[in-house]
């Protein structure tokens, strides 16, 4: 719904495609635009922490307190001639001032959430631009001792989130899971699939839909061990990827980084244990638990796109209604 969407859809259009978003419309200054404040306003929240993991880094208190001085941040410089005392955004992701942020973005791809070898070659030439942009200020060495150990907190992490999910599938394989898909609304795009069915990590009917199909990580009206696990992966872990990717250590730590994926494992194995206590139970009490009805449709439900979907399209999915493929990327 429009409420709920209205901080995505925000950031999510025109803006990225504006000069005014960053220069700022009614300014259009140069110099506002080269402090981290003006990156604020999209990349912060709790799915691509950069802002408070930059703030509370050694990097942007050094900023924050020495911002007021020109003589420390003198923002009147073009990039290519900035003399910082410490780095801004902008100074590591716009270095000397070219506009595809990408290009000195991250080594890491989907926030830091995808499971993959750091070292393989794929890697290295993004590796090696990270560390050109360090050594402005520090040894090359010491920004691949730092460039290491993000590698090894997000290893961690994703030793969790792995088990986390396997911890998930295992009660919905074995038909404890509640509510299962078919008890549930559709998703956004109009399917009944299991939400962690992510492409091809889970074929198969046992996991809903066709062979190649995915379901969507679902925030609502889904059970809760699978809300554990998309708050998991979603949150925990990009915590830890961009705490340790801002020099904020803290933040990739017990700032619900690397303790929050602790505490949510925690969750999700008391909460497959409690699925399978109460299946024994009922199978014992000769009980045949049926899901609720309001899982299947409500209020609320009645705003989402899947459910206009399903009653004005039978038998359609969102895909299937794209006149062309990667349309829903541009609408």
């Amino acid at each position: 719904p429009p409420g709920d969407t209205a901080g995505c859809t925000f950031c999510h259009t025109s803006p990225e495609e504006r000069c005014s978003t960053c220069h700022q419309r009614h300014q259009f200054n140069p110099a506002v635009a080269r402090k981290s404040e003006q990156c604020k306003t999209c990349h912060w929240g709790k799915d691509h922490r950069d802002w408070e993991a930059y703030d509370i880094s050694i990097h942007g208190t050094v900023y924050q307190v020495n911002k007021w001085d020109p003589t420390q941040f003198d923002m009147s410089k073009k990039l290519a001639d900035a003399d910082y005392v410490g780095p801004t955004c902008q100074y590591c992701h716009m270095r000397g001032g070219h506009h595809n942020v990408q290009r000195l973005s991250t080594v890491y791809t989907s926030m830091g959430m995808s499971n993959a070898d750091r070292g393989a070659p794929l890697w290295k030439e993004k590796r090696d631009t990270w560390v050109s942009v360090c050594d402005d200020c520090h040894s090359p060495r010491f920004a691949r001792e730092n460039l290491q150990a993000m590698d090894e907190a997000c290893k961690d992490a994703g030793l969790k989130y792995t088990e986390t999910f396997k911890v998930a599938e295992n009660p919905m394989l074995d038909g404890m899971g509640e509510p299962m898909p078919k008890d549930l609304a559709p998703d956004w795009s109009g399917q009944h699939i299991w939400s962690l069915k992510i492409g091809a990590y889970h074929e198969g009917d046992k996991y809903g839909g066709k062979k190649g199909e995915s379901g969507e990580f679902r925030m609502s009206n889904c059970s809760d061990i699978e809300r554990v696990c998309f708050e998991s992966v979603g949150y925990w872990m990009t915590y830890i990827f961009k705490g340790m990717a801002h020099g904020s250590w803290n933040d990739a730590t017990y700032c619900d980084g690397s303790f929050g994926m602790d505490r949510w494992l925690v969750k999700a194995k008391a909460a497959s244990e409690q699925a399978r206590r109460f299946t024994a139970l009922e199978k014992k009490a000769s009980i045949n638990w049926v899901p609720s009805e309001f899982w299947r449709k409500g209020d609320y439900l009645d705003q989402l796109s899947g459910m206009k979907i399903v009653k004005e399209f039978p038998g359609k999915t969102i895909f299937d209604l794209c006149p062309e493929p990667g349309w829903l990327d541009t609408h």
